[in-house]
């Protein structure tokens, strides 16, 4: 099986020894993406709903520079410092996952690296060849 990793330059470069993407087995496996600019901006103290858009941009991107988009997606797992925000998340999430929403998780977690309020990770059906 072949085995591709992915970091699109539209995302910044990875923070520690991961991939933004993978393709393997005609999936394509999304790292845990955390409210970060593709210019390395960390959002970890901006509001709820900027960081939840950021990590769903940042998703999109990784997705898209794989060779995948938000439609091929099968499963997203969400983690979130407060539960609270889960309604303001869905209200920003159910636009941006379409029609056809993938199974998803949303997790309770005490902190986030760096601070942030959000991180989420996502497994997609290969669309095509990755697009390096």
């Amino acid at each position: 099986m072949t085995i591709e990793r992915i970091n699109p330059g539209s995302l910044a470069p990875p923070g520690g020894h991961h991939s933004h993407a993978v393709v393997a087995g005609g999936l394509v496996f999304i790292s845990g993406q955390l409210p970060i600019t593709p210019s390395g901006e960390k959002l970890n103290q901006s509001p709820f709903e900027d960081q939840a858009r950021q990590v769903l941009a940042n998703v999109q991107a990784a997705l898209e520079a794989a060779g995948s988009n938000v439609a091929q997606l099968v499963q997203v797992r969400v983690y979130v410092t407060d539960m609270d925000q889960w309604p303001v998340f869905n209200r920003i999430y159910q636009p941006w996952a379409g029609a056809a929403p993938p199974a998803r998780a949303v997790v309770p977690v005490p902190l986030l690296h760096h601070g942030f309020a959000i991180e989420v990770e996502a497994v997609a059906a290969l669309q095509s060849l990755p697009k390096q």
